[in-house]
């Protein structure tokens, strides 16, 4: 029997299983190799699939659970609260992409409804490449990487809207007025229909197919309903893509959408995989070969075009030029969405097959250019702050704002916190508390405007930057903390100081170990490592529950950080630190009775003869917020009591089970 699909299917994850293993060992994403794998295998490569339609209804389910994903991890709620940053921010980039965009096509000759289509595909990034990277260099709550994902968010949602105007824009319809009208209807009914889903229908009907407890079910009736209104909406003259995001809203208002989308989790990688090894096979190598010189100029036009247009909606949202500079550099590309929208635009004649190649060649470069551009944004953000540019761009960024002048001229003696987040928050209550004078530096503007209104001694500033640090006398300062998210900007922050002050107390937060040498050797005097305090704190639980002696634990704790951590990274055996030989059987807990009769309800301590029938102790009884410490044989077990009780875990549990 021959199988033409399954021999297909066999070469595409062979080949990609390879590609991808090699990329791994260099760091690079996942998605380059399946790029790569499209460009060895496909037509214009080696020519090893033969049946590439039945691979491009792979790709296409691959993008309906893609958008799918999206859906479920977003909800109306918040679609209905955008934070400031996606709102504005991503209005802004992806406006000024449009406008340029179709400027310059205009200026070319082209009408003006294929100029905005390309405006269109040209205004998305790739959310899968720039997050997967981010995510692996630790910078996804750095400032630069918050905006970068409240940029793409917009973008996602943005590309729905996208595709419902593309048929507008060819023209498919001779009455345009009444398309749009109709378009606004029928997106409109959908919506409500969507809102009805969430709130009424779709949660009561998975909690029906939950109790059923049945994993079979709890996935065909989640993949149901995302073909069902997916076709539903492609059945209305919508997109697939958008019936799927709907459809993934819908189960996101329900309180089953993390499990949802953890089964959903390994089919969207599956059949994304093959959306991104079709896009790779529909490159024209020897196109790209021919004009590889036009490509790699458009390609470095993107990348200075659109950079600098995301530089510009970084800076309305008033971050300062390093963030600025480091989101232009991580969004510079053209993203997987814009792939969607291309094969919409094709199929409607809005581009040509010949634009087409040159749009998937300046594409594909860009995408594989990213990870290298992340690597060194540093470095490039560097020269630029370093260089004659840095005057220019910095008309871009909003001026740290100093009110209260007399306030930092009196400084002195005093805590520095830089970074307003959880940890500086906790610190600056405890400071206040404690009668410490105590100034913060933090790089969200809004936060510091709404902080500065609570009477917070708060600044705008980026403290990578020296003259920052010295109107916030980091000279006369007693103790700095270091508490931000961006690791690079961490070290920057520390070398600066310990430049300006070698008496200073300098204490950091990092979230790695492995990132204490390198803060150390620049001049911290102390580094405290978010992975390992947890590690520190749960043990310290665990073990201080096995009525471990405080004094044994507080040593191995104390050790355990005079030594930077090492005996929680090595695999090697260490000394044991404790001395007890076993760890004791022994617990204290509570137990509030709540049987109305029974073993122990109602009779006294002597009459349970609890000690003898259950092996545990009673040390108190805490009765209507009264304590009774003093416990006597005839004192009386009522319900509703909370008996402290003292024994083995075995004896404990079969008296909760007698007052239960």
């Amino acid at each position: 029997m021959d199988f033409p699909l399954l021999q297909d299917i066999v070469i595409l994850l062979g080949f990609s299983v390879l590609v991808v293993f090699i990329l791994q060992r260099f760091r690079l994403p996942s998605i380059l190799g399946f790029l790569m794998t499209g460009f060895i295998i496909g037509p214009y490569g080696f020519s090893l699939i033969e049946n590439h339609e039945q691979v491009e209804v792979l790709s296409e389910i691959g993008v309906i659970l893609l958008l799918f994903v999206i859906g479920m991890e977003l909800t109306v709620s918040q679609l209905a609260s955008i934070k400031r940053t996606v709102l504005y921010g991503g209005f802004v980039q992806v406006g000024l992409s449009i406008a340029v965009t179709t400027g310059v096509f205009l200026l070319l000759g082209l009408p003006w409804n294929v100029s905005v289509f390309i405006g269109f595909l040209i205004s998305l990034s790739s959310t899968a490449i720039v997050l997967k990277i981010l995510q692996d260099r630790n910078e996804i709550s750095a400032p630069h990487g918050r905006t970068a994902l409240g940029l793409l968010i917009f973008q996602d949602i943005i590309v729905v809207p996208m595709m419902l105007f593309t048929p507008l824009l060819a023209g498919s319809s001779s009455n345009v007025g009444e398309e749009i009208l109709m378009l606004l209807v029928k997106s409109g009914l959908i919506i409500l229909l969507t809102y009805v889903a969430a709130r009424y229908l779709v949660p009561k009907a998975l909690y029906l197919i939950a109790k059923t407890r049945s994993k079979e079910l709890f996935l065909l009736s989640t993949i149901t309903l995302c073909f069902t209104v997916a076709f539903l909406t492609a059945s209305a003259g919508l997109s697939l893509a958008f019936g799927a995001f709907l459809a993934g809203l819908i189960i996101s208002e329900s309180e089953y959408s993390y499990q949802a989308t953890s089964m959903i989790l390994p089919f969207r990688e599956l059949f994304i995989s093959f959306f991104f090894i079709s896009i790779g096979m529909l490159l024209d190598m020897d196109f790209f070969l021919r004009h590889f010189g036009l490509i790699l100029l458009l390609v470095l036009a993107v990348f200075v075009v659109k950079g600098s247009i995301i530089a510009i909606a970084t800076a309305v949202l008033k971050y300062p030029l390093r963030t600025i500079l480091l989101t232009g550099l991580a969004l510079f590309q053209i993203g997987e969405f814009s792939f969607i929208l291309s094969r919409i635009g094709l199929e409607q004649g809005l581009l040509t097959p010949e634009m087409n190649q040159y749009f998937l060649s300046v594409s594909v470069i860009s995408m594989l250019f990213t990870p290298f551009i992340i690597i060194f944004s540093e470095r490039i953000s560097s020269f630029f702050l370093s260089s004659g540019i840095r005057k220019p761009l910095q008309l871009l960024t909003a001026k740290p704002k100093y009110s209260d002048h007399s306030l930092l001229k009196d400084l002195e003696n005093h805590l520095i916190i830089i970074g307003y987040g959880i940890n500086g928050n906790n610190l600056a209550k405890a400071a206040k508390y404690a009668g410490i004078p105590y100034v913060i530096l933090e790089l969200n503007a809004e936060m510091v405007k709404t902080e500065r209104a609570k009477g917070e001694p708060i600044y705008y500033g980026d403290a990578v930057h020296e003259h920052i640090l010295d109107r916030v006398k980091v000279k006369k300062a007693r103790v700095v903390v270091v508490a931000i998210s961006d690791p690079q900007a961490t070290k920057i922050i520390v070398a600066n100081i310990r430049h300006l002050s070698s008496s200073v107390f300098l204490l950091v937060r990092t979230r790695y170990v492995k990132e204490i040498e390198t803060l150390l050797a620049l001049g911290a005097d102390e580094v405290i490592p978010e992975e390992f305090e947890t590690s520190v704190e749960i043990f310290s639980r665990v073990l201080s529950n096995y009525l471990v002696p405080v004094d044994e634990l507080e040593s191995l704790v104390d050790s355990i950080r005079a030594d930077n951590y090492e005996v929680l990274q090595s695999k090697k055996r260490h000394p044991k630190t404790l001395t007890s030989s076993r760890i004791p059987d022994f617990k204290i807990t509570c137990v509030r009775i709540m049987a109305d009769r029974g073993e122990v309800t109602g009779k006294t301590i002597e009459e349970a003869d609890i000690r003898k029938k259950f092996g545990v102790n009673v040390l108190a009884i805490e009765r209507k917020d009264t304590m009774i410490n003093r416990v006597t044989p005839d004192l009386k077990l009522l319900k509703n009591d909370r008996v402290f009780i003292s024994g083995d875990q075995e004896h404990i549990e079969s008296f909760f089970k007698a007052v239960n």
